[in-house]
């Protein structure tokens, strides 16, 4: 049986920087983002804000849809994230 995986966008700020990700864990990876554990890009502009999710059934579909959202414009992955998240409001407090 496979297990779930996310594909997930953060944000700086509303209308700020992006970052995609993908995991298999979804609470412990933005976690690790909001608390800087990893060094890199989301530690360095500060991307700590969950505004967008989507759960997938297997990995290597949720890689294929992270690599899909990477390579979309700017204005694509603004409109994504409003269409469930108008406030752009953290979603992390809710998933748990």
């Amino acid at each position: 049986m496979d297990k779930s995986s996310y594909v997930y966008i953060l944000a700086s700020r509303p209308y700020g920087t992006l970052y995609i990700g993908v995991t298999s864990d979804l609470v412990r990876r933005i976690w690790e983002h909001q608390n800087g554990v990893v060094k890199g890009f989301t530690k360095e502009y500060e991307v700590k804000r969950l505004v967008w999710f989507e759960s997938h059934t297997d990995i290597m579909s949720a890689i294929t849809r992270e690599k899909q959202l990477q390579h979309w414009n700017r204005d694509w992955k603004i409109n994504l994230i409003q269409s469930t998240n108008a406030t752009w409001r953290d979603l992390y407090p809710t998933l748990s």
